[in-house]
């Protein structure tokens, strides 16, 4: 059995699984048939579910909905107040439940605070999200998305650091040296 930790103050449903070391605090509610990775973080006022896959290491920030129909891999940052939807075209008066659409979170990208990503697109690997913007189409690995509606202002790093590319398309990040390369408006890491 796993062992986990959630504050006295949180609704943990049956028929959920959730790995070690993960961290659910106050006042938020995982849903059943949800999935959690180990060493996941969940602040106050979280809602994931019903029927939510999130892999490991993952941390989601204070007051974050994660509805049915987003996939989320490992290594994911959320920040704080980000949204995210299931259906184009709500309404009220209509049930749309048939109608979710599939949102996937890919390895290491991070999702800025109060961030809206609107469902059906993939966020691809280490990509970054800038706070406030509005994600409405698919997201290319290693992408700087800023703006309402987000447009690609540059390339980050795994580190999440912005790469500037030399005349040979190669960047070098701050953080530990490492290397990319821009190919075809397609980022390589090459070590």
């Amino acid at each position: 059995m796993a062992s986990y930790f959630a504050h006295e103050s949180s609704f943990i449903d049956d028929n959920i699984i959730v790995g070690d070391d993960t961290k659910i605090w106050h006042f938020s509610h995982i849903l059943s048939g949800s999935n959690i990775g180990a060493n996941c973080s969940f602040g106050q006022n979280c809602v994931v579910g019903p029927n939510v896959k999130i892999g490991s290491g993952v941390k989601v920030q204070n007051n974050v909905s994660i509805y049915e129909g987003i996939e989320i891999d490992d290594a994911v940052f959320i920040g704080p107040s980000a949204v995210f939807t299931n259906v184009l075209n709500p309404r009220a008066f209509i049930v749309r439940k048939s109608e979710f659409k599939k949102t996937v979170l890919k390895y290491g990208c991070t999702i800025g605070a109060n961030a809206t990503v609107i469902c059906g697109v993939t966020i691809g690997e280490y990509a970054l999200v800038g706070s406030g913007a509005v994600i409405s189409r698919d997201v290319k690995p290693y992408a700087l998305m800023v703006g309402v509606p987000a447009k690609q202002m540059g390339w980050v790093s795994r580190a999440g650091n912005r790469l500037e590319f030399d005349m040979n398309g190669f960047a070098v990040d701050i953080y530990d040296n490492s290397k990319y390369k821009l190919e075809d408006d397609n980022i390589v890491f090459v070590e």
